[in-house]
């Protein structure tokens, strides 16, 4: 009996979705490439049906108003997993699509674990900050990025402090030379912040400095600094969008699980959809026309 997913991609919605799709740009997503299989469908899909741009045909679209094509995508992946280098450069080289990454700067060539990683690790070890002491890692993971950015530094510094040090990550981060490769192979390299907090949850001095830093240091790694940014988990206000220009940034992705104008109407709040490498072909089908995020929209959630 054929499931949800593929009931819906076959449905009278799909097609008047994907008709309503050439007017729209769809940009992408995923964080990393966990099923090379499945992400090579979709990568398929996007070749057969969609036109797939770069950074730059985006960029100047927002800027400059520079035509995009009908059914416009752009594949994009946060935090810059080291699957990129793997699986991303064959598979999106194989198929010609361009693609962007955005990278948490200051954990590049570290062992450094994400925070939410290592809150979670630091949580299963029975560990509890005094503030937050109950609920699941999950549970403080989104509390901690809901609060003042100092007093999540606290809670993870106390964790840290009650475990006898920091958790490294079990894989190392991306290297400077993996992010060269990248920008070589067709995917382009953008800020992701210093070290992901919640921007909007920082002071000025921190949200500066956490924008400024990651600039500076992609762009001595790759000889020019990045002119795009991925705002962390997708949170900006208007003083982030207004440091974000001040600190050189001209354009920046949401986290929004929405499509957009073929023409940005604000090149510093570009919507995004969300997907993972590991997303059922049918289900991709209906994130790409649009149909999924509006369905998730009328549901009231975010």
């Amino acid at each position: 009996m054929p499931g949800a997913d593929q009931l819906l991609r076959r449905s009278p919605l799909q097609w008047l979705s994907e008709r309503r799709a050439a007017k729209r740009l769809t940009v992408l997503a995923y964080h990393s490439i966990d099923d090379p299989a499945t992400f090579a469908r979709h990568l398929d899909h996007l070749a057969a049906h969609t036109a797939p741009v770069s950074l730059t045909q985006v960029e100047a679209a927002a800027l400059a108003h520079t035509p995009l094509p009908a059914r416009a995508v752009l594949v994009t992946f946060d935090d810059a997993d080291r699957s990129l280098v793997e699986h991303g450069i064959p598979l999106l080289g194989a198929r010609g699509i361009p693609a962007a990454a955005f990278v948490v700067a200051g954990l590049v060539g570290t062992d450094k674990s994400f925070w939410w990683d290592e809150v979670t690790a630091l949580m299963e070890r029975g560990l509890r900050p005094s503030r937050q002491p109950g609920g699941t890692p999950q549970e403080l993971v989104r509390a901690l990025k809901q609060v003042p950015d100092p007093e999540r530094r606290a809670a993870i510094d106390e964790l840290r402090a009650a475990a006898g040090g920091p958790v490294r990550s079990p894989g190392r981060q991306p290297s400077a030379d993996d992010l060269r490769a990248l920008a070589a192979n067709g995917i382009a390299i953008g800020s992701h912040s210093w070290s992901h907090p919640c921007l909007d949850m920082c002071d000025d001095e921190a949200l500066a400095d956490e924008l400024t830093r990651s600039r500076a240091a992609l762009g001595e790694i790759l000889g020019n600094p990045p002119t795009a940014i991925a705002y962390p988990n997708g949170d900006q206000d208007a003083r982030v969008i207004a440091a974000a220009k001040r600190a050189g940034y001209s354009i920046g992705f949401l986290f929004d699980h929405r499509a957009g104008p073929l023409d940005p109407p604000d090149a510093m709040a570009i919507s995004r959809v969300r997907v993972n490498s590991d997303t059922n072909p049918d289900r991709f089908a209906t994130i790409v026309s649009g149909l999924h995020p509006t369905i998730h929209h009328a549901r009231g959630r975010s």
